[in-house]
């Protein structure tokens, strides 16, 4: 209720700002205000309208978001938590596959899918991808409880380092983990990968808010030195340049 309280505020205001230059412009109604008054109201009017439009589209985009990623509890009360979380990626357009099955239950591109995954209450999620989809740190907890495998994020918009941090749920289980291509994604979120001791297999290409890659990849593989890792898309060698350079320098140091 925060958000649209706030958003009926900022209304109000923008209103009572929009009625009081229009009372300073008309305060002598027996002459037109002139030009460069009349002009400063058009543009006044016309930014706070614009700032409004915007300011509307980003809450309506996060309300859109929570909505998405809620906890579906609903349907874990009636039909379990494996069901629920089932139906919570199929509702995201992801895709999933149950433990000890080849199958895998996928929307198609008008995002409808098989109801035949209700069959099987007793199974849980082995694999999951939810590739391109708005999935949050909240969304998380619909999966929760399943002994994931091998999970994907790749290309999420959303997915930020918290996302990745709560990822220690399936420290016991998950063996690939595919985060590439997120935006979001900072050198903070990778090292609370740290908790993942049974990963074996890591992708981290093109994570554009990673600054010098060279180094983060030698400090993954120290921290997962089981787990091969997979990094494309990154100029290594000017990072490769500095490491070298940084070293020669320590060593010049030293002969001193």
């Amino acid at each position: 209720m925060a958000a649209p309280l706030k958003s009926f505020q900022r209304c109000c205001k923008l209103a009572a700002l929009h009625s009081g230059a229009r009372r300073l412009l008309s305060s002598s109604p027996a002459y037109p205000p002139p030009l460069y008054k009349r002009l400063l109201l058009s543009l006044t009017q016309h930014f706070y309208d614009i700032e409004m439009l915007l300011s509307w589209k980003s809450e309506s985009k996060n309300m859109s978001l929570l909505k998405k990623n809620a906890y579906y509890r609903y349907t874990q009360t009636h039909y379990g938590d494996n069901i629920a979380s089932a139906y919570f990626v199929l509702n995201m357009k992801g895709a999933f596959r149950y433990t000890g099955q080849t199958e895998w239950f996928r929307t198609d591109q008008r995002g409808r899918f098989n109801w035949d995954f209700v069959n099987h209450k007793d199974r849980t999620l082995e694999e999951v991808d939810m590739s391109h989809t708005d999935i949050t740190y909240f969304g998380l907890q619909n999966l929760v409880g399943n002994p994931l495998r091998t999970l994907s994020f790749r290309g999420c918009p959303v997915v930020d380092d918290w996302s990745l941090a709560r990822l220690h749920v399936f420290q016991d289980t998950l063996e690939e983990l595919d985060i590439s291509h997120c935006p979001r994604i900072t050198i903070g979120g990778l090292a609370a990968l740290r908790n993942l001791k049974g990963l074996r297999r890591l992708d981290v290409s093109s994570l554009p808010r990673i600054s010098s890659p060279g180094l983060v990849i030698i400090l993954l593989e120290e921290m997962l030195p089981h787990c091969q890792i997979t990094a494309t898309s990154y100029d290594l060698s000017l990072s490769q340049q500095t490491e070298m350079d940084e070293e020669d320098k320590k060593q010049r140091q030293g002969q001193r």
